[in-house]
């Protein structure tokens, strides 16, 4: 990088942090704090939204899954917009009903406080995990580009002389991208938290489109070449119908498979839910969230054919370029879009799609730090102090608890340096573990009868004992695993409240 990137990488920061301090002076509650005074409009819930799923990793793992494979990916987008469909349909009326600060509760209103914090607390660690892993993985992007430039590495030596060069700059990297996400998120609460998603979303998706255009440039024969080469490797197959539990990213992992991912991530995780009551009605909040799968989908399909022609380049024009991102002649396939970036493009536009890869991060850590900050004080201190105290006075612990969950994150992150990088990467599907588990304790709240917390507690465990046997003795793919843990989680809770009731399991309805 040059000074012009590294410059452009910081007013992008500087932009970001300056959006929540013009946002801070707008809270006076904790709802405003948390849920923006419901003024969102929809299509900034949207981009919020896409922004929130959408990571580093998905901007360097998606074009690196077609280049080593093909365009089956696109299969999973499939069960993420019938998704949103059935949450849009089913869930959200019950959202704006509820009058909710958190999803957790509903939980606590139908099964009690017990229950509600139980989901919560899962809710909490996976969430502070998972993210703590996702701002490593940017800090090690981060780092890589910041080894380029001379006077950063000075710097970091400067700052942690007792650490390795390259170890003193992933641990700056992690500072960085922790301090200014938590600095902007403190300040402006939720409402900057959503403008800066959709900034973010136009500057991610503004630099992988440019990054695109350089790329097809290099190739010689332009769209014909890397559709012919594609084509000849097999490479453009769009759909795999085979029944197969134990492979990912076929049709009925993808439309199945992903629909209960969705609808675990969208109908029950207080990161996306907390979204929706920002909005200033559900058929405004409805358009946004069935939008959204469209535009993910558009999104996943760019990213891919950005793997296809980085394929074509890397194979046909520079195959001797793949050497420094291969381990025992194996191809690394995660590395080579940032290698196409760090090598060939021009500098400022370097700069800016550094920026875009950083963005994709911050827009999901600021959304879990503002999420994690409202479930510990709707869920936890509100309950606690039994409402007594004053907003002043809760709107002061919301920004405690926001920093105290960024200390968290960075915490992770940098505890997990010391971790093998298989180690990060399997700790990184925590969240797709989890999210069925809570998509099944939220499905009780539908049943009809009477039952008390053991209900969705019981439910729980037995769900994640399930999973954790699956997980240890099968090779089913983890695509399957929202499927299994919620329909797991539902059944189990299901038989304990017919327990509860001396009828059968198959009493009541739901």
């Amino acid at each position: 990088m040059q000074t012009a990137d590294l410059l452009v990488l910081v007013l992008y920061v500087a932009a970001v942090v300056w959006l929540g301090a013009r946002f801070s002076r707008r809270q006076r509650s904790i709802r405003d704090y948390f849920l923006t005074g419901r003024q969102v409009p929809w299509w900034a819930l949207l981009g919020s939204i896409v922004a929130t799923e959408t990571s580093t990793i998905t901007l360097i793992s998606v074009p690196g899954y077609a280049f080593g494979a093909d365009l089956t990916f696109l299969q999973l987008a499939l069960g993420y917009v019938v998704a949103r469909v059935l949450v849009a349909l089913v869930l959200l009326p019950v959202f704006f009903r509820s009058e909710l600060l958190t999803v957790h509760q509903l939980l606590t209103a139908r099964f009690g406080s017990a229950a509600g914090r139980v989901a919560a607390s899962l809710f909490l660690t996976t969430r502070s995990l998972s993210d703590g892993l996702r701002l490593f993985a940017t800090g090690l992007v981060l780092a890589a580009v910041l080894a380029t430039v001379p006077a950063a590495e000075r710097l970091a030596g400067a700052v942690a002389p007792a650490l390795d060069s390259s170890t003193a700059l992933l641990v700056a990297a992690i500072a960085i991208v922790g301090a200014a996400t938590l600095l902007y998120t403190l300040l402006g609460g939720m409402l900057a938290v959503v403008w800066a998603d959709v900034a973010q979303m136009v500057v991610y998706l503004g630099g992988a489109l440019l990054a695109g255009v350089i790329l097809l440039a290099e190739i010689p024969g332009g769209c014909a070449e890397v559709a012919a080469r594609a084509d000849a490797a097999g490479k453009l197959r769009l759909f795999d119908f085979a029944l197969d539990l134990s492979r990912s990213y076929t049709f009925w992992s993808g439309l199945v498979g992903g629909a209960f991912i969705t609808a675990a991530t969208h109908g029950a995780d207080q990161l996306l839910v907390q979204r929706y009551l920002c909005c200033r009605s559900a058929a405004d909040a409805r358009r946004a969230l069935v939008a959204s799968g469209f535009v993910v989908l558009i999104q996943f399909w760019l990213l891919l054919l950005i793997g296809l022609m980085l394929w074509t380049y890397y194979t046909a024009h520079d195959p001797a370029a793949l050497a420094a991102v291969s381990s025992g002649g194996q191809v690394q396939t995660d590395r080579v879009f940032p290698l196409f970036i760090t090598s060939h493009l021009p500098t400022g536009v370097k700069g800016l799609v550094v920026a875009a890869m950083v963005a994709a991060a911050m827009s999901t850590l600021s959304s879990s730090l503002n999420s994690s900050a409202a479930s510990t004080v709707g869920d936890f201190y509100v309950p606690l102090t039994r409402g007594a105290r004053s907003e002043s006075h809760y709107l002061r612990a919301a920004r405690w608890a926001t920093v105290g969950w960024g200390a968290v994150q960075v915490l992770v992150a940098l505890a997990a340096i010391a971790l093998s990088q298989r180690v990060v990467d399997e700790a990184l599907g925590i969240q797709s573990f989890t999210g069925g588990l809570l998509l099944g304790a939220l499905s009780l709240c539908f049943l009809t009868t009477r039952a008390g917390a053991a209900t969705p507690i019981a439910g729980l465990a037995a769900g994640a004992a399930v999973l954790l046997a699956v997980r240890a003795a099968t090779d089913v793919s983890w695509q399957w695993y929202a499927l299994i843990g919620s329909v797991t989680t539902y059944a189990a809770g299901r038989a304990v409240s017919a327990l509860q009731r001396g009828a059968p399991a198959s009493g009541g309805s739901g």
